[in-house]
């Protein structure tokens, strides 16, 4: 009976993940190509800066709920909901042909509940884990496999460049809302009655960074969060500059590598020191540049395949680090203020700053490739530098 309950248990968890990967990727691997579609090129970096602003608002707050008043999945209900309802506003403002600050304005908006969700989920699998360090990886790489599915059907129905990615991305959004109701309500501790204003912002979660390793671990993912930035907007711009169609589906190559090494996490974990999974990730960073800066199509193919191992050995592996180090009443805030951290600096500077590095290496509608990647390149190699010159690290025992 407890094997039985384990494997339903697991079902869960991996359809939990399977469908919000895919309503994640559904709208936000197209955004850029739909946005220049319907002539609205001039607010992609602002398009995408939206969910890094949104990052800074809701993940702490929504993330202090979770923790204090209101149990997790419920939260991700209400998110899921809201953000269904928005996707959908979104897709019909474009096929109208809506000012596109008020499209601009709608993403905001949808922006503030999606930013939240993904740390929620990740914080409430981590929560029904016997073994964290052991089994987080395999479940996790369900959210790739449906990012990457999610893709791939944005492709296979030809909506690369359509706002009616949106209306699917809605549905996707709605199997999230609706799949919470099977989830059991996890125990949350019962809140002071009296809570000051920040505490209720979820801003209390800033206490974290005293600690040096985790604050280390927090500014290298946030660092490395600003180059990692302008992957989705122009990874996509540079495939189509060197002939390739049905750009979403070769962007899920990524999550071929990121699969890979989801299930690898575990054995690395067990056999390597933290600080080595981090620089692995950071040096295959690196390299996963430098081929895109060579501006062929092989080696650009090869670069996006590389993304997926950076990312998980990199971000993956602080999520796991937080779930270890931190107390079990503070872990959804830690997860949120990663989200704010990685989603809401990071991103706001790297989208941005990618937009301009963009247009500085584009004469003439012509983009100097080389540059802007290469440049990146350096830029990973440097958070590289600070992270092996700064973290001390101990080694992360298992409950």
């Amino acid at each position: 009976m407890l094997r039985t309950l384990r494997k339903a248990e697991y079902a869960e968890l991996v359809i939990l993940f399977f469908i919000q990967g895919a309503a994640m990727a559904i709208w936000f691997v197209p955004l850029g190509p739909i946005l220049d579609a319907h002539g609205m090129h001039a607010i992609k970096p602002l398009a995408f800066g939206a969910s890094a602003i949104a990052a800074f608002i809701s993940p702490l707050m929504f993330g202090a709920m979770a923790d204090r008043h209101v149990p997790p999945a419920k939260v991700l209900r209400w998110l899921a909901s809201a953000t269904a309802v928005m996707t959908a506003v979104i897709a019909m403002a474009l096929q109208d042909g809506w000012n596109p600050w008020l499209v601009l304005a709608l993403i905001q908006i949808f922006s503030l509940s999606y930013a939240p969700m993904f740390s929620i989920s990740t914080a409430l699998v981590l929560a029904r884990l016997e073994n964290a360090q052991k089994e987080f990886g395999p479940v996790r790489a369900l959210a790739t496999i449906g990012w990457m599915s999610g893709g791939l059907l944005i492709s296979a129905l030809n909506l690369d460049r359509s706002a009616l990615a949106g209306y699917l991305g809605a549905v996707f959004w709605l199997l999230v809302a609706l799949f919470t109701h099977f989830l059991p309500a996890l125990e949350i501790p019962k809140s002071a009655e009296h809570l000051a204003w920040y505490e209720r912002l979820g801003l209390d979660a800033l206490r974290l960074l005293k600690d040096r390793d985790t604050r280390v671990v927090f500014i290298t993912t946030t660092l490395f969060n600003i180059p990692i930035a302008a992957f989705y907007p122009y990874a996509p711009t540079h495939l189509h500059d060197l002939g390739f169609t049905h750009t979403s589906a070769w962007m899920s190559l990524a999550q071929c590598s990121e699969i890979v090494a989801m299930f690898s996490l575990a054995w690395l974990l067990h056999h390597w020191r933290l600080k080595w999974i981090f620089a692995g990730g950071l040096v295959i960073g690196v390299l996963r540049f430098a081929l895109s800066a060579m501006n062929t199509r092989d080696s650009l193919l090869l670069g996006v395949t590389l993304h997926g191992a950076s990312f998980v050995l990199v971000f993956i592996t602080a999520q796991i680090y937080l779930n270890q180090r931190i107390e079990a009443n503070w872990r959804t805030r830690a997860q949120a203020l990663l989200t704010l951290m990685n989603g809401g600096v990071g991103n706001v500077i790297g989208y941005l700053g990618s937009g301009w590095w963009f247009n500085a290496c584009t004469q003439t509608n012509q983009t100097h490739w080389p540059v802007f990647w290469g440049t990146l390149a350096a830029m990973v190699g440097g958070v590289m530098i600070y992270f092996l010159a700064a973290y001390r690290g101990k080694e992360i025992n298992p409950h």
